[in-house]
């Protein structure tokens, strides 16, 4: 049924593009009332001997009769082609006996004109035939009584009856279906690739670390510095034949007041009880050394001996032991993933779109391209848009998925329309504010707010970013609206969000203000200071209780919009996430559609997913070959983008 479906697609397809407007609504109609999905042998002879012969339309009778033949081409039905080829002169006979029954000599005549020569050719014993239209009685002649007789017409039916059944009517389908066929294996044989260099490329990095370990193992001296290792005995030995161990991993534990230890002082004892470093640190532990190194999602407690004596205990919270399994992060299940190689820049912003069919990925070239990651879906939407500044912000429409909006580094913002494939408007901020450095739709009503900067003095990102300006603009008229209110000198806003009904903006600052606005007011309803640094990125929770902020120092906080100032949950990227590590403006951190999966951009080759909502564990991307620049999850599926410095864009499947 739907191999019947994307064919008849097609017919209609092609007499659309050659304007055969009359046949589409006979096709149609005929569609709305056909039962058959198959070929049908009644209505075959309905057209030859009921319609084609009657009304001597000798060429269209010849048509269909070669049709049938080149159905069967190939060479391993030629003797189906020999069956037909004798039928094809019976049939023919019969519209000439026809035609002479109902006193058409003339058709006869202009039958033998069109095809006397070629039908001369075949040598079938035609010769006697072109004297009949000018014999009186050729039913009377025994050369041609028998094909005037009724018994020689039903059998003539009957043998063609059974020969369209036999070959119609068994396992053949049409080229035309077939197609959807061959479409559908493709489908399937590009999956299977994608899952293989999949696979490969995994196995290529599993590589990659072997080699790594094994070149590292490679370097380390028996009697280095860093790793001296005496052993007396077997292990198995008894507690008499103790072996000493000289350990020089440094155990740094910052802000908690604890000292360095020495790497050269730290004498272990069966137990691992280490006692008596210079500075009078001592550490106790129940398990081993290896298992201290190792299991970071157990308690590790520290009991301290001071300078006085004094002895304290802690525990490492679980904000530090999640950095320090984030190296150790497994490597997400991946089920696809796709390589676009359209750029020849540095990625700065990849979308999906709101439907999740297309992606608009930027490059600082000033190049915004717009394409598809699955095969099945058109490219009709497919473009390359020149704006010829760096982009630095982009966002979709949200309702008609109709709509990019593209904003720059040059004070420009356009709005590109995709099914049109041109820019429908053309905007600019005021030269004061140069720098568009997000862009947000409403998902309701038919605005959207940019954030622009002004040029600031300095050679950081940050300082390069001066104050801000928050503009309304409305998308009918193209016209800006209002300006949101920050008061006076505000610093630059990095990020903005909308929640579910666009009632509601949240804007990040660079001084660690969150602000948020009353849309339908135009004026700030409250904010607060969420991080000690500039904010890169925010986004309000699934359920809309909380807001993600990201910020420039690496902390990732969840703050409670309930209880404000209460944070929910925390983490601490800062290894990923460095302001200054890959030269954008800003850092991004994407939600998945459940709102359970916190993607985040990196300086690094792989990306942080963590699992939000009480979860320890987490995951990284597979590698790109440089920076994570910037990253998007699909509206509804487990499906996320990550764009890098390397030019390239992965769109990725986890399980």
């Amino acid at each position: 049924m739907e191999n019947m479906q994307y064919a008849e697609e097609l017919v209609k397809e092609f007499l659309v593009f050659r304007g055969f407007m009359n046949t589409l609504q006979i096709f149609e109609t005929e569609l709305s009332t056909d039962v058959g999905k198959a070929f049908q042998v009644d209505k075959i002879l309905d057209l030859i001997f009921s319609v084609y012969v009657p009304r001597f339309q000798a060429d269209k009778l010849v048509g269909l009769l070669s049709f049938f033949k080149q159905c069967f081409s190939s060479s391993s039905e030629a003797a189906l082609i020999d069956t037909l080829s004798k039928l094809e002169v019976s049939i023919l006979r019969y519209y000439i006996v026809h035609a002479l029954n109902s006193a058409r000599q003339d058709k006869v005549i202009e039958f033998y004109g069109t095809y006397g020569n070629v039908l001369l050719q075949k040598c079938d014993d035609w010769t006697p035939w072109f004297a009949i239209p000018y014999m009186k009685n050729p039913n009377l002649d025994p050369q041609f009584r028998v094909y005037f007789s009724k018994e020689w017409f039903d059998a003539l039916l009957l043998l063609v009856r059974n020969f369209l059944s036999e070959v119609f009517n068994g396992i053949r389908l049409p080229a035309l279906l077939k197609i959807s066929i061959e479409k559908n294996t493709i489908k399937r044989l590009k999956k299977d690739i994608r899952q293989l260099n999949l696979k490969l490329s995994q196995l290529q990095a599993m590589l990659e670390a072997k080699e790594s370990e094994l070149s590292q193992l490679r370097r380390i001296s028996p009697t280095s510095e860093a790793c001296v290792l005496h052993r007396n005995g077997s292990m198995r030995e008894s507690s008499s034949e103790r072996s000493q161990t000289y350990v020089s991993e440094h155990i740094n534990l910052q802000g908690r007041g604890l000292h360095a230890i020495d790497s050269h002082s730290l004498e272990v004892k069966p137990g691992l009880k280490v006692w008596d470093s210079p500075s009078s640190v001592r550490i106790s532990s129940e398990s081993t050394l290896s298992k201290l190194e190792t299991d970071s999602n157990s308690l590790i407690k520290l009991s301290i001996r001071d300078d006085d004596g004094a002895q304290t205990s802690t525990d490492v919270s679980e904000d530090r032991r999640a950095v320090l399994t984030e190296e150790e992060f497994p490597e997400a299940k991946v089920e696809f993933q796709e390589t676009f190689l359209g750029h020849t820049s540095p990625i700065s912003r990849c979308r999906f779109s709101a439907a999740g069919t297309n992606i608009a990925s930027a490059s600082i070239d000033g190049t915004v391209r717009i394409w598809t990651y699955d095969s099945s879906t058109p490219t009709s939407r497919n473009a390359t848009i020149y704006c010829g500044a760096e982009i630095m912000s982009l966002d979709w429409e949200c309702k008609s998925d109709r709509l990019l909006l593209v904003g720059t580094g040059g004070g420009g913002i356009k709005a590109w329309n995709v099914d049109a494939k041109r820019v429908v408007c053309d905007l600019n901020t005021s030269a004061e504010f140069p720098s568009v450095l997000d862009l947000k739709c409403s998902p309701v009503d038919p605005i959207f707010v940019s954030a622009a900067a002004s040029r600031g003095k300095g050679s950081s990102n940050i300082e390069r970013l001066g104050f801000a300006s928050l503009t309304v603009w409305n998308m009918k008229t193209w016209k800006a609206m209002s300006v949101l209110p920050l008061g006076k000198d505000p610093p630059a806003i990095t990020s903005l969000c909308f929640n579910h009904n666009g009632k509601i903006l949240a804007a990040s600052a660079i001084d660690g203000m969150i602000h948020m606005f009353d849309m339908s007011a135009s004026l700030q309803i409250t904010g607060w200071p969420a991080h000690d640094s500039a904010v890169s990125s925010v986004l309000f929770g699934p359920d809309e209780t909380s807001i993600f902020s990201l910020g420039t120092d690496g902390k990732i906080f969840e703050w409670s919009l309930q209880n404000q100032g209460q944070v929910l949950w925390s983490r601490d990227c800062s290894r990923f996430c460095r302001w200054e590590s890959i030269g954008t403006s800003r850092h991004e951190m994407a939600l998945d559609s459940n709102g359970r999966r916190l993607l985040v951009t990196s300086d690094s080759v792989r990306s942080p997913i963590y699992q939000v909502q009480g979860h320890m564990t987490g995951f990284k991307t597979l590698p790109h070959s440089a920076a994570i620049t910037t990253v998007d999850w699909h509206p509804t599926l487990p499906i996320f983008l990550t764009g890098s410095a390397d030019h390239s864009i992965r769109v990725t499947s986890i399980l």
